[in-house]
């Protein structure tokens, strides 16, 4: 694959539902529906779109100062759009601040990125919807992101960039000349000797030994990672469990108590 980057050129719903961008069937409804989408941009906002950035995460008590004191440290800012709800006008948790120079955007798109603002750790990233072509929100089950939980992450943005595929070709082996059209000419002086050959081989083994201990020492640490977080998950159920079994006790506890109190009154 030439034309492979981690970073998405082109929104593709399909790709972007994929962790290494080579799907060729859909695996959730959400990737169905942003297939299926024809998402036209916000035409009633302004602004240049390539001076924005992108900032979600946020804590929904942030306000526009706050974020006029955090981003103008890296240039002049033109405006800030905090995205609030129509109806109780409570904040969404995300915001746009368009700059004035693109010195300034490309130095808080650099350096902003996982800030802790309001015990909040941001996300920052470039305006997509009217800069990356065929660009379908997360709502139409497009975007980038997601949570693990829900089973439709997406790939190819910053926060979760693709994984380069892992190429296996179709290998013939050259030892019995399937390789090559030609027939093998084997002559005395053209053959080496076997233990010159064996040695060679245990060279090449034991330099790719050390990469598949790596790569099983990654895989295992993965499946400890999994393993350990759902034992946590485990414990914090049986420990709830637990409090609401004894939160149930001392309430019939408190009840018979009245119970009594009224019997001897």
């Amino acid at each position: 694959m030439n034309d492979w980057a981690p970073i998405a050129k082109e929104y593709d719903p399909l790709k972007a539902g994929s962790i290494d961008g080579t799907d060729e069937e859909p695996h959730d409804r959400a990737i169905w529906r942003a297939m299926l989408a024809r998402y036209v941009p916000n035409k009633g906002v302004t602004g240049d779109p390539h001076l924005t950035l992108f900032v979600a995460r946020l804590n929904l008590q942030t306000t526009e100062e706050k974020l006029k004191e955090v981003f103008s440290r890296y240039g002049d800012i033109r405006k800030i759009r905090l995205v609030r709800d129509l109806v109780t006008g409570f904040s969404k948790g995300y915001a746009f601040i368009e700059y004035k120079e693109e010195r300034a955007l490309l130095k808080a798109h650099r350096d902003a990125n996982r800030l802790v603002i309001d015990q909040h750790e941001i996300f920052v990233d470039f305006e997509l919807e009217r800069t990356l072509k065929g660009w379908i929100p997360r709502r139409l089950g497009g975007g980038f992101g997601g949570k693990k939980e829900s089973g439709q992450l997406r790939f190819g943005g910053r926060d979760r960039p693709f994984r380069k595929p892992i190429n296996l070709p179709n290998m013939k082996n050259d030892f019995y000349g399937e390789g090559s059209g030609e027939k093998r000419n084997w002559s005395r002086e053209g053959t080496r000797d076997w233990r010159t050959r064996d040695r060679e081989h245990e060279r090449s083994r034991d330099k790719r030994w050390p990469e598949r201990e790596r790569s099983w020492t990654w895989g295992e640490s993965e499946r400890e990672r999994d393993s350990k977080e759902e034992r946590s998950r485990g414990r914090e159920r049986k420990d709830r469990d637990r409090k609401d079994r004894e939160r149930d006790r001392s309430r019939e506890r408190d009840t018979k108590k009245q119970r009594d109190d009224d019997k001897h009154r």
